[in-house]
């Protein structure tokens, strides 16, 4: 996988947007970080997955994803190893942490049944 295909994949999902962090690229979802690209260098990328996410990924795939160092990698951040990586493995973690990664949202106000409007004047 190369840094434009990444790149392009990380764009293609819904509401993200590309900014910058700590010098490297990064994408994110509402406002949320869920991938970067060039740390620790234009060889690798990462995806914030969940910490059970992160270890199903690794075990399957240990040339490709590895924990990011210290409490980072802990926590679900997760290196990809751009040119050993396949496009469809990526898509299925980065997909996995934009999803993760999703704010989550206002609890939606319950609308009365129609049985209770009866009666009222429109």
């Amino acid at each position: 996988m190369t840094v434009h295909q990444f790149r392009r994949m990380a764009l293609s999902l819904a509401r993200v947007e590309e900014r910058g962090h700590m010098g490297h690229p990064d994408f994110r979802v509402r406002g949320k970080i869920f991938a970067t690209l060039g740390y620790p260098d234009q060889d690798w990328g990462m995806v914030k997955l969940t910490p059970e996410q992160q270890q199903v990924f690794v075990q399957a795939n240990p040339d490709v994803f590895v924990l990011a160092r210290g409490a980072w990698g802990l926590r679900g951040s997760t290196l990809v190893r751009l040119r050993a990586a396949d496009t469809d493995t990526v898509r299925e973690a980065m997909r996995a942490a934009w999803l993760a990664n999703l704010p989550k949202t206002a609890a939606v106000k319950k609308v009365k049944p129609e049985s209770s409007l009866r009666g009222r004047r429109a």
